[in-house]
């Protein structure tokens, strides 16, 4: 999953306007963050086989310290407490917010992948498999980002027409993103494709900081 992840960044900024946008970005996808940095160190591991899922040929045989549901709690745990005390917010609420959205990146996961997502260190691994759906697969991501978009177009009004129109024109180009990594060419490599995720993660979340100051709390 890629897209549908940011469903619920949207709809926890609607829900509770304390946490920066921007910052929310960042926490669903932080799990896949650290994946990227792993991989490129060689900590965890992906292969690329063509046609081992119907969308991607991504073999994740390897990721327990970031896709494992106990890295998962343990990276929302950190993302939380770090939140709360570095960013010396008064109320754990927000801190708690930014954990589950964090959290929200495996349960999402657990949706599409194959059972390549271990329960603890690399045992036990579970995945519904949308991926082998691609129909179901693609329109279950357009459905939490659309989702959450409205959500937080509801609860914010534009300042000007960038703020109008900028969110749902990137939402459009992330979903012609999410096309192309669904049925488009496989990448030449794990190191290109984790280099690639983590330029898409981090400067989404640039223009993201942009396009949340051309909006107000409605």
């Amino acid at each position: 999953m890629f897209v549908g992840h940011y469903g619920p960044s949207f709809a926890a900024k609607a829900w509770a306007n304390t946490v920066p946008l921007w910052l929310l970005f960042l926490a669903v996808q932080l799990v896949d963050v650290l994946w990227a940095v792993f991989v490129l160190l060689g900590i965890e591991k992906v292969r690329i086989v063509p046609g081992i899922t119907a969308t991607n040929p991504f073999d994740l045989y390897f990721m327990p310290y970031t896709h494992s549901l106990l890295a998962a709690v343990v990276w929302s745990v950190i993302a939380a407490v770090g939140y709360r005390f570095l960013v010396r917010v008064d109320r754990w609420l927000a801190a708690a917010i930014v954990g589950a959205a964090v959290f929200s990146h495996w349960v999402l996961d657990l949706l599409v992948h194959r059972p390549d997502l271990p329960l603890y260190d690399d045992h036990y691994k579970v995945g519904f498999g949308l991926w082998n759906y691609p129909a179901l697969g693609f329109a279950l991501e357009i459905a939490l980002l659309f989702g959450g978009l409205a959500l937080y177009l509801k609860a914010t009004v534009p300042k000007d027409n960038v703020g109008r129109y900028g969110l749902p024109v990137l939402s459009l180009v992330m979903v012609a993103i999410q096309a192309y990594v669904f049925f488009g060419p496989p990448p030449t490599s794990d190191t290109s494709f984790a280099l690639t995720a983590l330029a898409l993660y981090f400067g989404l979340a640039a223009i993201i900081y942009w396009l949340e100051g051309k909006r107000s709390v409605a």
